[in-house]
């Protein structure tokens, strides 16, 4: 395949995975094994970095207005209740610790799981299966409807759930949140936007560190041209892909549920479980 056109589609995957319930590591993993590509290749482990980068700069561009008005509400938040200990933003931050430590002792094993398929696709169908329950029963059992209602200990909570999906790829970041968020009493709506939100730091953080590591132990060397343009397709498609795909999931979960992608995920975890079982 060509090599642009095969960085078009790497890009649309990545955008169109990064922020659904879905996962996106276990979608590329999936599409590197299709395509047959040099998993140990240090250009396409750049690769992946670069274009994870990408679909993480959309959100704050996205939702530049809803943070410039979290930062001109701190710390007592829009309507006068909160303090820097539970505004908004100290809450993601908390979250976004509560993930970040124990995510970098388990390094090593996180790296492990990371080449293994058949992990991905249970985690896949036990995530959906797991997403689809906790729907049905908490999606009008909820107490907190707006971000600025939450309280610390559900940051906690999430940031813990959150854990989930650094140590098993394929349980996805973004159904750990959103499931997480709907147990401690979060609306359907609360839940994804603390979900988005807890994502920036979590993902820029994860991100710059393996770019950091990769860079440090050699690069990319001397990189030509056509490799330098197969970057940039990849990181522009994936930037405006998960623009798009923010906006459009923002609109669809204020009218319905996250069922389908649990019943998404189901089949696709039955679908690689079988692949693999073929390749033996």
């Amino acid at each position: 395949m060509d090599d642009y056109l095969l960085s078009l589609l790497l890009g649309i995957i990545e955008g169109l995975t990064e922020f659904l319930p879905v996962s996106s590591t276990a979608h590329l993993r999936i599409a590197e094994q299709v395509f047959g590509l040099d998993l140990s290749s240090g250009y396409w482990k750049m690769y992946a970095i670069v274009i994870q980068l990408g679909a993480i700069l959309c959100l704050p561009i996205y939702f530049r207005k809803r943070i410039a008005k979290f930062l001109s509400t701190f710390p007592n938040g829009e309507r006068g209740d909160r303090t820097a200990l539970t505004h908004p933003l100290t809450l993601v931050m908390i979250a976004f610790v509560v993930t970040a430590a124990p995510a970098f002792l388990l390094t090593k094993l996180i790296g492990k799981h990371l080449e293994n398929l058949a992990l991905m696709a249970w985690a896949l169908i036990i995530g959906g299966i797991v997403m689809w329950i906790v729907d049905a029963i908490y999606s009008k059992k909820f107490r907190v409807d707006h971000m600025e209602q939450m309280s610390l200990g559900q940051a906690i909570w999430i940031g813990a759930c959150q854990v989930l999906s650094a140590v098993f790829p394929g349980t996805s970041r973004s159904m750990s949140t959103i499931a997480a968020g709907q147990l401690a009493g979060m609306s359907r709506e609360s839940a994804l936007e603390f979900s988005f939100f807890l994502s920036m730091p979590t993902m820029a953080a994860a991100t710059v560190y393996d770019l950091l590591k990769f860079l440090r132990h050699g690069g990319l060397g001397a990189m030509n041209h056509h490799g330098w343009i197969i970057l940039v397709i990849g990181f522009v498609v994936s930037f405006f892909v998960a623009w798009g795909v923010v906006a459009w999931f923002m609109y669809w979960v204020r009218r319905h549920g996250f069922v389908p992608f649990a019943v998404y995920r189901i089949l696709a975890g039955i679908v690689v479980l079988v692949w693999l079982s073929r390749l033996v």
